[in-house]
């Protein structure tokens, strides 16, 4: 070997030393899972058919929808099951395979297990914030009537809360799971057919989509059933079931505190590695991607999963769970203004709808099959082309799925055919999701003439790149916010005209419509989630292949699956995003009207006029600008670490390049992860802080100066900048980052010189740039989005 290493050939790959150490001692699983798996079987069994009956008891005594609902996300979670046993069927390769797929999961479980601790301390201190601010606010007048104090009040909503953040790190954790064992299991299918890599790669990411919809749709609706049961509603001196909805909220802001700092934290973890494992592996060593040799390889793949995989999880779970409470908020608000004789139909239309998503999206996962023929030199098939047949199968069903759930839900004596114009903005909808991902797609794949024009850029150097992939991302702004534009005032325009009007005759159904639309976009969400899931999974793979150093043809197929990836996590950040801007509508329209109750007086309108008022709005984009800021330069903080370890071990230990020594992998990862959990704090906490801050202090000026809303109007305009500043920042860097990505992608499969060139490497040099942009401020921005429409409708009470 020493001879081969003298004349510059590495000796042949079995020759290779292959061993890879464990960076824990032992696997780690949640406590709520060690419990359950702790239990006698005959007493586990006996308890979930305890569990069954009683959930179809409360949706029983509530409405005959949620025992639909019930009993399709049952369904769903048994499918899910199957995928699992299906997936982990599948073998798991050779033993040098096995060895790093090993390290990565331990990497990946430790850190999950610091992260969403750090996380769980955090919650439950804003929990106990919640309940001091509940118990001493005041109360609306339909709490009043019902007879609900402000104890029971801050006890649902901190309840709520709670089970959303609980389900949110369910849902993290979730997606975790399966990416750290499906990975292997697509490394080594790719030594077959890169037809039967990809079926395992959508199944594995279709199990943590129906398991994260799943959940999103069954805590929501368990929580309205109960609650329902538990306060009698619609009985004789109690609440109304249009003023349910509300209490929700708490439900929704517990989801979008979980998703942001396991975005946040996640997206810091594997940006930093990532970056740090390219600077000095692939610019100062020449080495290839997960080469080995490089210390910080082993960090870079597991931070796909608690990165990609995991924080997506809580991302999607949160968008959906915030887009059905404000969904049913606002259903509920109509049917009481146009005094529908039985309103649960529009209340609970979000949960059905979201319920057939599941049945849709399986069958879409389902499309996609395996072939016989095993043969890697066979012609391989796009991924992407095959992918989005089951989009478009996916896409059809929503279409047939959400013109029979408006006309059994939302058909009403009062207006006879107010359910096809909401048909219609369903459709408007799943047109905006389709177009979203089309242009997303464009923009990012480097089939198409943006990214190849960023590569040419490269041959000319590492600031052509960057000016190119600059100059792109902002322009990739345009026809998201045009379509968005459209949609909004196309459903509501629908919605307006649908015959329904209040007691003055005055059309309301408006806002109704735009939520309405936001569904139809979120109706194919676990697909989506799906195809997202696909691409850190298809990259871990390409990972193993790489450091156990398989045949080139294997390495094709996993590269090819990794570039398709890359594309799909940024159609899906696109489709995030526009969901995101929608349900900020929702909710901000949500948010006028809890205050007007709170207030006991109209509010309907925000005049940035009032200087105070404009002064919120400079904030809340500030906000945006300065969280960014942060997040980037948390992960370059972070990176430094990394690369000055990586540096130190190739100097100290130079048998590394030979493979005489074996990198220290547990370092590099032990760096990251105490990093970035450390980085996450501030930017977290300023997203938490700043909205409750400034509508306080302006609430306290409001009552010097004798303007009792001055803090409510404020605060929504700081939502309102905040919302379509964020938008902006989101697409432009989701959109740079995996473009440049992508640039990369395009010259290794050999265009303009190919691995090793000078344009590869100014393509490297980009990618590195767009790093933290599409993995870490991009994402968490549209978390933030959301999360910060939910804080101010938990915390309005303390503007007034």
């Amino acid at each position: 070997m020493d001879d081969d290493v003298e004349s510059g050939a590495l000796g042949p790959y079995q020759d290779k030393p292959r061993t890879f150490p464990n960076m824990r001692s032992k696997s780690y699983t949640p406590l709520i899972f060690r419990i359950f798996m702790g239990i006698n079987v005959r007493v586990l069994f006996v308890l979930l058919l305890l569990g069954l009956g009683a959930v179809f008891y409360v949706g029983a005594r509530t409405s005959p929808i949620l025992v639909f609902v019930f009993s399709v996300c049952i369904i769903s979670f048994l499918l899910s099951v199957y995928l699992t046993k299906w997936v982990l069927a599948k073998d798991e390769g050779p033993p040098e395979m096995v060895q790093i797929s090993d390290a990565i999961r331990d990497g990946a479980e430790g850190f999950f297990r610091t992260q969403y601790g750090t996380i769980s301390k955090m919650a439950m201190l804003l929990a106990l914030v919640i309940l001091n601010i509940y118990l001493f606010r005041s109360t609306t007048p339909q709490q009043e009537s019902s007879g609900i104090g402000r104890s029971t009040s801050a006890c649902i909503t901190v309840a709520a809360f709670l089970l959303g953040a609980l389900c949110s790190g369910i849902a993290g954790y979730v997606g975790m799971w399966v990416s750290v064992r499906a990975n292997v299991r697509v490394s080594s299918a790719a030594r077959r057919s890169a037809r039967e890599a990809l079926q395992i790669a959508v199944r594995a990411g279709g199990f943590s989509a129906l398991v994260v919809v799943g959940m999103a749709v069954v805590g929501v609706a368990i929580l309205y059933a109960t609650f329902y049961v538990w306060l009698g509603v619609d009985s004789t001196g109690s609440m109304k079931v249009t003023d349910l909805p509300l209490l929700l909220v708490g439900y929704g802001f517990g989801a979008s505190f979980v998703a942001l700092f396991a975005q946040l934290g996640g997206g810091i973890y594997t940006k930093a590695a990532d970056v740090g494992a390219d600077l000095v592996g692939k610019v100062e060593q020449g080495i290839p991607e997960d080469d080995p040799r490089n210390p910080a390889v082993i960090a870079d793949l597991v931070g796909d999963n608690v990165g990609d995989c995991a924080a997506r999880g809580a991302d999607l779970f949160e968008s959906i769970a915030a887009e059905i409470i404000s969904a049913m908020i606002l259903g509920g608000t109509m049917a009481q203004r146009c005094k529908i004789e039985d309103p649960s139909g529009f209340i609970l239309f979000p949960l059905v709808i979201h319920s057939f998503d599941l049945v849709i999206s399986s069958v879409g996962i389902f499309s996609i099959r395996g072939t016989r023929d095993s043969g890697v030199k066979s012609p391989v098939e796009d991924p992407m082309a095959i992918l989005q047949k089951g989009y478009s199968i996916t896409i059809i069903l929503a279409v047939l799925t959400f013109g029979l759930s408006t006309r059994w839900l939302l058909y009403t004596e009062q207006a006879p055919s107010a359910w096809i114009n909401f048909a219609l903005c369903g459709l408007v909808g799943i047109m905006t999701a389709y177009v979203f991902v089309w242009i997303t797609k464009y923009y990012t794949d480097y089939k198409h003439e943006p990214v190849r024009t960023l590569a040419l850029s490269s041959s000319t150097g590492h600031g052509t790149n960057i000016i190119a992939g600059v100059s792109l991302g902002l322009e990739s702004t345009a026809l998201p916010v045009i379509v968005i534009s459209i949609s909004i005032v196309s459903a509501f325009w629908l919605g307006q005209t649908s015959g329904l009007v209040d007691e003055t005759g005055n059309p309301t159904g408006g806002l109704f419509g735009t939520a309405v639309a936001t569904m139809g976009m979120l109706s194919t969400a676990a697909y989506v989630l799906t195809m997202d899931m696909f691409g850190p999974i298809a990259d871990n793979a390409g990972g193993i292949v790489e450091m156990s150093q398989q045949p080139e043809s294997v390495r094709e197929i996993t590269d090819l699956l990794d570039a398709v990836g890359n594309t799909t996590k940024a159609t899906t950040k696109g489709f995030a995003i526009g969901s995101a801007a929608l349900a900020s509508f929702l909710l901000f329209s949500a948010y006028m009207d809890e205050v007007s109750a709170f207030a006991h007086e109209s509010f309907k309108q925000v005049d940035i006029a009032i200087p105070e008022v404009f002064v919120g709005g400079l904030l809340g984009s500030m906000l945006i600008f300065l969280f960014s800021a942060w997040a980037c330069s948390a992960v370059g903080r972070t990176a430094q670490e990394v690369v000055n370890e990586v540096r130190r071990q190739f100097i100290e230990r130079p048998g590394i390049m030979d493979y005489k020594e074996k990198p220290d992998y547990g370092r590099c990862v032990a760096i990251v992860a105490s990093a970035s959990l450390r980085e996450m704090i501030k930017p977290g906490a300023l997203a938490i802080v700043s909205p409750i801050a400034v509508g306080f202090l302006f609430r306290i000026l409001g009552y010097y100066t004798g303007h009792p809303l001055l803090g409510a109007k404020v605060v929504a305009a700081m939502l309102m900048f905040a919302t379509v500043a964020g938008i902006l920042m989101a697409l432009f860097l989701n959109t740079a980052g995996g473009a440049w990505d992508n640039a990369k992608k395009y010259i290794e499969t050999g265009a303009l010189g190919g691995k090793g060139s000078d344009a590869h490497k100014a393509a490297v040099t980009g990618d590195t740039v767009g790093d933290p942009f599409k993995d870490t401020a991009g994402p968490s921005l549209h978390v933030l989005i959301k999360m910060l429409a939910t804080i101010t409708l938990v915390m309005a009470p303390v503007f007034l």
